[in-house]
């Protein structure tokens, strides 16, 4: 992804919890084929036209993680995650609002440059309790982001960072990494005080760092990215199947043919079939697999539906 706020309230009201019974049960019996890892459909992007944009997911039986990068959209995909029995949340704090970042008006809006001018102080307290939601199943996008890093907020990024780890082993959930021109570090970080594991968000390193986070149990997605270069296809050849995700990162990263447009969730099927096609792979066969890593990873249970 890219930013957010913390002094403006998205459309995200008190949370509620479902019985276990609802959040065992996922969604659609019939028609259910594939899982979008990460997007940000909470995001100002999809104001106008959110209700129809998930409608369109659904209609092409797409499961959605929707994914927080500060206080108020985790909780804003929490409410959706609530609404929609096809979608779920992952909640955290991005590497980049951890201080004054990148002002991204597809996150927040021009509303939003009062977050973005000096960034969020983690609260634990505040993340803990949409981590406890049923309907959460990843923390994060969490990691480090040396972009456009200033080194005094170096220090900060990995403090927040090992707070949000520490967070996924006390709720024994996943962890949704955002790492970027910072795996060595990030996974230094994981292997001292990861007790879970989880998904490399949107990987765009090499065969020898993929192979790295693989050993330690993490899964790599991928996204719209992969239609538009090969520079990825040495890694998704190489690494097992069975730990690889698709992706939208919506509404970045829009796919061939859809280039020039805001990026969806219907999208998906399109990086599920660039996927088998840089493998030599039956699609079905890819498909399939995906949807199971997918459930794998998130602990989602698959009793109610068909892949």
């Amino acid at each position: 992804m890219n930013p957010v706020r913390d002094d403006i309230s998205f459309a995200a009201p008190a949370v509620v919890e479902r019985s276990t019974e609802a959040r065992q049960a996922l969604p659609i019996s019939n028609g259910v084929k594939y899982f979008d890892a990460h997007t940000h459909v909470q995001f100002v992007a999809y104001d106008s036209d959110r209700e129809a944009t998930i409608q369109r997911a659904e209609d092409a039986g797409v499961i959605m993680n929707v994914v927080g990068t500060q206080r108020d959209t985790s909780a804003a995909a929490v409410t959706l995650a609530e609404k929609y029995d096809h979608i779920y949340a992952s909640v955290g704090l991005h590497p980049i609002h951890t201080s004054k970042s990148y002002h991204d008006e597809k996150e927040f809006g021009s509303a939003g440059k009062a977050f973005t001018s000096r960034g969020e102080q983690f609260d634990l307290a505040n993340y803990q309790q949409l981590a406890k939601h049923s309907r959460t199943i990843a923390i994060g996008e969490c990691g480090l982001d040396y972009y456009r890093l200033e080194e005094d907020t170096k220090k900060r990024q990995e403090e927040t960072f090992i707070a949000q780890i520490e967070l996924a082993n006390m709720v024994n959930k996943p962890l949704m990494l955002h790492i970027r021109n910072a795996y060595d570090d990030a996974l230094a970080i994981l292997k001292a005080h990861a007790k879970v594991k989880g998904d490399v968000h949107f990987f765009a390193g090499d065969w020898n760092i993929a192979k790295k986070f693989l050993d330690f149990g993490f899964t790599l997605s991928f996204t719209g990215v992969i239609t538009l270069t090969h520079d990825y296809d040495e890694v998704i050849k190489n690494a097992p199947l069975d730990m690889l995700l698709s992706e939208t990162d919506a509404p970045y990263v829009t796919p061939v043919p859809h280039r020039g447009k805001r990026n969806e969730s219907a999208y998906i099927p399109l990086i599920v079939e660039r996927i088998a096609q840089i493998r030599g792979e039956p699609l079905e066969k890819v498909r399939t697999q995906l949807f199971a890593n997918a459930r794998r990873v998130f602990g989602i249970d698959n009793k109610p539906f068909e892949a």
